[in-house]
């Protein structure tokens, strides 16, 4: 599934090809998505004016004078920049095509990514309305962790998947993190210190930053803007590593177990 990296590397590859251009047509080939793709789009975004695509934990905003384009990629979606006369294949699904020969398509072999309209303050909307700050956000601070974790008595990783909590760091990002901050993902939320957890406010940034910055991880599905994959994939240190040996300590195997019902790498001398 497509994370917070990927989905802000969307963004910055389709933005510069479409904030500021008038959206001319769009085409819906599937309206069958999570949610239906609303009957009225066209209506409302055809002749408009895209002003800014932003990022709000995985999902884009589209912005138009007249309110707000939600778009989640799900599990396998992608967004494409593409000459307005490229043929679609089979699992291209809706075209936002604007002025200039820029067709932003999306495709989406799964269905269960989304294209929501709202008139109203996007951040209030259901979707995101109960989600945590961003990473880089100042409320996310070894103080704001500390004090939430008292009532979390489960593992840290967990904790730290929890999109109320914060937003973006998904299973890949968490496992990493976690190894950077040297904490066990067992270890209880509320048994971590603070000093602890300022050295994991440290490390999702470091992380998050380090994975933006080279496109994303590609593991299965997910592709940039542009088609190719996400280069981080070569720079995790414990992800999908299970019995090799640990980049930090260079004498422990990395270790994998089922947490929360998702694969968690770590090593268990750099960790505890």
């Amino acid at each position: 599934m497509p994370e917070l990296p990927e989905v802000e590397t969307t963004r910055r590859g389709v933005a510069p090809h479409v904030e500021g251009r008038v959206l001319e047509t769009v085409r819906v080939r599937e309206t069958r998505m999570r949610q239906p793709v609303p009957a009225d789009l066209a209506a409302r975004l055809e002749g408009r004016i895209l002003c800014a695509i932003r990022r709000r934990a995985k999902y884009l905003l589209f912005d138009f004078p007249n309110g707000t384009l939600i778009v989640h990629l799900g599990m396998s979606g992608s967004l494409r920049v593409l000459p307005t006369d490229t043929p679609p294949q089979k699992h291209d699904h809706i075209d936002l095509i604007f002025e200039g020969d820029a067709c932003v398509r999306l495709r989406d072999p799964r269905r269960f990514g989304l294209m929501v309209w709202t008139s109203a303050d996007p951040l209030a909307h259901p979707l995101l309305a109960h989600l945590g700050p961003e990473p880089w956000d100042p409320k996310f601070s070894a103080d704001y962790l500390t004090a939430l974790a008292q009532a979390r008595p489960g593992p840290v990783k967990n904790f730290l998947m929890d999109g109320a909590v914060v937003v973006g760091v998904g299973n890949i990002y968490a496992s990493e993190s976690l190894h950077r901050a040297g904490i066990h993902p067992t270890r209880p939320a509320r048994r971590i210190s603070r000093a602890r957890y300022a050295g994991l406010v440290l490390a999702v940034r470091e992380v998050l930053d380090a994975a933006i910055q080279l496109g994303g991880t590609t593991l299965r599905d997910f592709t940039q803007e542009d088609g190719k994959p996400g280069y981080f994939r070569n720079e995790l240190r414990v992800y999908a590593r299970a019995g090799e040996p640990c980049l930090q300590c260079g004498g422990t195997h990395i270790r994998q177990r089922v947490i929360g019902q998702r694969m968690s790498y770590f090593c268990p001398v750099c960790q505890r």
